[in-house]
């Protein structure tokens, strides 16, 4: 446990422990209050309540339960290439929904700007600045918004997402020596073996805040989640739904379709209209 005085192992109180169970059991970033035990240890005494959390549905013996992966996250950075590797649309997409829908605040960084043109990471990136998402365009060759990232990482729990390949690692050990690279060697040793041990860490930054390393996080999927509610969780379509002919529009093939009317305005992103249409379908499916 982290505290102003230092950090503690602790283990929990038995009653605490007998009462948690799923959602509920203690994940990293929660509060908690902690007593110091007489050979330096601590015992945690109560579960503070949470502002957020960052949940998945995981295997149980008893069957699939929601989990939390983490709480109290102030932000969720979600990391891209401008290219090597290319940007990953659909996947982005399917980020910012399980954000939206789990009410995580999101920062998008679009790095290795500098393997293309400005004009080419605008073309693909500011779409998404456009929709009220922090953009901040990087790269650590140059140096370019380096301290930008830095600055929104200060003071705040922050979780990092993002395709192999995109200089997440790069990116932690320019804003803090070493911390990528202590990240990626946890990560490492999580995926070793048959059956993966999902353990998360919290790495402290040297200006406050932290950075937490979340096993499995670019694997995430939605639950709990209806086809119907979907098009709540796109910014560009919800304030559209209710000028549509019927209630229950599913903005394929409706007449009196705000949606398709816009998308084909120009008013709204083919590309984001069809992740909206594909991320239906799977839920159809699902459900």
């Amino acid at each position: 446990m982290h505290t102003g005085d230092g950090q503690f192992t602790c283990k929990l109180r038995k009653k605490i422990k007998r009462s948690l169970s799923g959602e509920d059991f203690i994940a990293i970033g929660d509060f908690v209050n902690i007593s110091l035990q007489s050979d330096g240890s601590g015992v945690i005494e109560d579960l503070l309540p949470r502002k957020s959390t960052l949940v998945r549905m995981a295997p149980t013996p008893g069957g699939m339960e929601p989990q939390v992966m983490l709480a109290n996250a102030d932000q969720i950075i979600l990391v891209f290439a401008c290219a090597h590797p290319d940007p990953h649309v659909r996947m982005l997409d399917r980020f910012l929904v399980i954000c939206e829908k789990q009410n995580l605040p999101v920062v998008i960084v679009a790095n290795k700007i500098d393997l293309v043109t400005p004009e080419e990471a605008h073309e693909f990136f500011d779409l998404y600045k456009n929709l009220g998402y922090p953009l901040i365009f990087t790269s650590t060759k140059t140096g370019i918004g380096v301290d930008e990232l830095h600055e929104k990482l200060s003071g705040k729990l922050s979780a990092f997402a993002g395709p192999s390949g995109v200089g997440k690692t790069s990116l932690l050990n320019a804003i803090q020596p070493h911390l990528g690279l202590e990240v990626r060697e946890v990560s490492n040793w999580h995926n070793k073996g048959r059956h993966t041990t999902v353990v998360r860490q919290m790495f402290p930054l040297q200006n406050g805040g932290f950075v937490a390393d979340m096993p499995g996080l670019r694997s995430l999927a939605l639950w709990d989640t209806t086809p119907e509610e979907l098009d709540g969780y796109f910014p560009e379509l919800r304030n559209l739904v209710a000028y549509c002919q019927f209630n229950d529009c599913t903005h394929r093939t409706e007449p009196g379709c705000a949606v398709r009317a816009a998308v084909e305005e120009g008013k709204i992103s083919p590309a984001r209209y069809d992740s909206y249409l594909r991320l239906r379908e799977e839920e159809t499916i699902k459900g």
